[in-house]
């Protein structure tokens, strides 16, 4: 199996003692690259140290999470952002809208969110958007993105079917994560939904490990499990997922299709 980790907190302290040995199991699984994840601009200065050690298979993200988003500074974070996608980003975010924790107030959240779109549409570079009881605002702004030919992928999606349809009208991607695996998760119609070419996987991880070790500290090896289950629920070979999933992830986030060894049918 060949997959893209789309989304790994890969900078996150819970791996500094081992990320070496995180990365060589991450390979050994089958992962063709890892997406690292800078929640904030402290995490993506991390996350492009780590990509920097690890040419050709960690990449990087720039972006400012919405519970983060009390303290976005709208004339300097941009201006930070705008820095990290020149040394190579490839894409903005974590970023979004969290309705659930409610850390910081909600208009700062879609004022915060509606920057990181507009870095989006400056650089080309796609959105990573974290969603959590905030659909119809997210729904609303990921319309106005898309129709503005912005792109992104709802990640770590446990949402409603009518999020998932704004989002892929808008020719964005959805993203599962090891939450599938889960013995509350009940909605297999949701992973049928989304079109082979806007699917994706991620692990989240140090967070959300999936079945058998959720409890654990995650790592992006174990998005296999999560191929697997995906695979299971769209009645195809977890295989096929799998390289489905990296040829979108090649696709969204500009990376070098060298990374994967993908098949014709895959490559366009």
């Amino acid at each position: 199996m060949r997959f893209v980790d789309s989304h790994a907190h890969l900078a996150d302290p819970a791996f500094d003692l081992d990320r070496n040995d995180v990365i060589a199991r991450a390979r050994a699984a089958g992962a063709a690259a890892v997406v690292a994840i800078g929640e904030s601009l402290a995490a993506a200065a991390r996350a492009r140290e780590v990509a920097t050690a690890n040419p050709g298979f960690v990449f990087f993200t720039a972006g400012v999470h919405p519970h983060d988003a009390a303290s976005f500074d709208p004339v300097n974070d941009p201006i930070a952002i705008r820095t990290e996608v020149a040394q190579g980003a490839v894409a903005i975010g974590e970023c979004g809208l969290d309705y659930h924790y409610d850390h910081t107030p909600r208009e700062l959240q879609r004022r915060a969110f509606a920057a990181q779109l507009a870095l989006s549409s400056e650089t080309g570079r796609p959105v990573v958007v974290h969603t959590r009881e905030a659909e119809d605002d997210t729904a609303a702004m990921v319309r106005e993105a898309g129709a503005a030919g912005i792109g992104g992928v709802l990640h770590c999606f446990t949402g409603s079917h009518a999020l998932a349809h704004a989002a892929l009208e808008s020719g964005w991607y959805i993203s599962f994560s090891g939450i599938v695996t889960f013995k509350k998760w009940i909605d297999d119609d949701l992973l049928r939904l989304v079109p082979d070419d806007k699917l994706l996987v991620e692990s989240d991880s140090p967070y959300l490990a999936p079945v058998p070790d959720r409890g654990k500290r995650n790592e992006p090896a174990w998005v296999a499990r999560t191929v697997e289950r995906v695979a299971l629920a769209r009645g195809v070979y977890a295989e096929t997922v799998g390289e489905q999933c990296a040829a979108n992830a090649v696709k969204l986030f500009g990376l070098s299709s060298s990374i994967v060894h993908l098949p014709s049918e895959f490559s366009t």
